[in-house]
């Protein structure tokens, strides 16, 4: 069971990543197995070639990763990008484009995750491959022996 609604994923996004909102991006699922989310095709985002530019696939990826974390340890907005890698598969052509991700794993202070995309027009044929690292704090309160040494602000 996700921690996050489409709605709280869609509204924090618009608020505190607006650039990202601006996308237009529709999360269809959210789930704490599977992230899907929607890249409606907008010509802006073409590069010469006719094809969907890397940096707005990168973007995507990006964006569907976090929404994985957020389904698994609720809203958190300190988690940040450490490390991204993209594999270009073939040129997808106009069409909106579908990303499917999901945790590879979850730990106390990194998560890793994958993004598969395809188009819409031709499921059967990845043409991006995502997978990213994030660096997320994961606050849980400490027992008594570790409060000395915890990164926890303290509650005054």
């Amino acid at each position: 069971m996700s921690l996050v609604s489409i709605k709280e994923v869609t509204d924090l996004i618009s608020e505190d990543i607006p650039a990202i909102g601006e996308m237009g991006i529709i999360f269809e699922i959210v789930s704490d197995s599977l992230v899907r989310a929607r890249l409606p095709f907008d010509a802006s985002s073409l590069r010469p070639g006719g094809t969907i530019s890397g940096p707005t696939m990168m973007g995507l990826g990006d964006i569907v990763v976090f929404v994985c974390i957020l389904s698994r340890i609720g809203i958190v907005k300190d988690a940040v990008t450490t490390n991204l890698n993209a594999n270009f598969l073939r040129k997808p052509g106009p069409s909106d484009l579908i990303a499917e991700g999901n945790l590879i794993k979850l730990g106390q202070r990194l998560a890793y995750g994958q993004v598969y995309m395809f188009s819409e027009k031709d499921p059967e044929n990845i043409v991006c491959h995502v997978t990213s690292t994030y660096s997320c704090l994961l606050y849980t309160s400490p027992s008594p022996r570790d409060r000395t040494r915890s990164r926890m602000p303290s509650s005054a």
